[in-house]
C-alpha cells in the first residue's frame, strides 16, 4: 500500500508529539491576551490542553486513515463497516480542523520538540507495517481485523480524552473531550456487537 499524503502528515507528526519543556508546570495558565470580552475560560489553557491537541491530531489523523482504507472496494469490508468508518471520518475531519485552529490561536505548534518521544502515551496507534498488514486483507478477515483495531484506536483517544477532562483548563478542549468520550464510545459498543454477530 503506498503511503497516502495524510499517512505521511500523520508520520511526520507522531514522530514529534508534543513537549512544553520551558513550561514549569503542567497546571500552569496561559492567557492569550485577550480583549474581546470573550469568557477566559475559552482563551485561557494549560500544558495539558496543549498536549491533549498536538497528541489527538495525529490520532484522529490515523482514525481516518483507517477509515479511507475500510472505504477501499478493494478490501470488500462489509456495509456495516463502510458506514462506521464514513461516520468516523465526517466527525474526526472537523475536530483536527478545530484543534489545528486552537492550537495557532494559542501561539502553540502543531507538534512541538522532536527529539521527545511521547509515542507511547498514544494508546491504540498501528505502526506503518499493521497498516500495511491490515491493507492486505479482503473480506471477513478484514472486517474483523479492522474492527479490532479500531475498537483499541477508539479506547485509546477515550483515555487521552478522560485525561484531559481532568486536567485540562480550556473549556474549547473540555466540550470537545467530552464529544469524543461520548462518541466514541458509543461507536466501540457498535464495533464490539458487530465482532459478536
Amino acid at each position: 500500500m503506498k503511503p497516502t499524503p495524510r499517512r505521511l502528515v500523520f508520520l511526520a507528526s507522531a514522530v514529534a508529539i508534543f513537549t512544553l519543556g520551558a513550561c514549569s508546570s503542567s497546571s500552569s495558565e496561559s492567557d492569550t491576551s485577550d480583549t474581546s470580552g470573550s469568557p477566559a475560560s475559552t482563551t485561557e489553557f494549560n500544558d495539558d490542553d496543549v498536549m491533549f491537541a498536538q497528541m489527538m491530531i495525529p490520532h484522529h489523523e490515523q482514525a481516518i486513515e483507517l477509515a479511507d482504507i475500510a472505504l477501499d472496494p478493494s478490501v470488500g469490508s462489509s456495509d456495516e463497516v463502510r458506514s462506521l468508518a464514513s461516520s468516523i471520518k465526517s466527525a474526526q475531519d472537523p475536530e483536527i480542523d478545530q484543534m489545528t485552529a486552537l492550537l495557532a490561536s494559542w501561539g502553540q505548534p502543531l507538534t512541538a520538540d522532536p527529539n521527545v518521544d511521547h509515542g507511547s502515551m498514544m494508546k491504540g496507534m498501528l505502526s506503518v507495517e499493521e497498516l500495511d498488514e491490515l491493507g492486505a486483507l479482503t473480506g471477513t478477515e478484514f472486517d474483523r481485523a479492522w474492527l479490532g483495531a479500531m475498537i483499541a484506536h477508539h479506547e485509546g483517544a477515550v483515555a487521552m480524552a478522560e485525561a484531559v477532562l481532568d486536567t485540562g483548563l480550556n473549556a474549547d478542549i473540555a466540550k470537545l473531550a467530552a464529544d469524543i468520550v461520548a462518541m466514541q464510545e458509543e461507536e466501540i459498543d457498535m464495533m464490539l456487537s458487530l465482532l459478536e454477530s
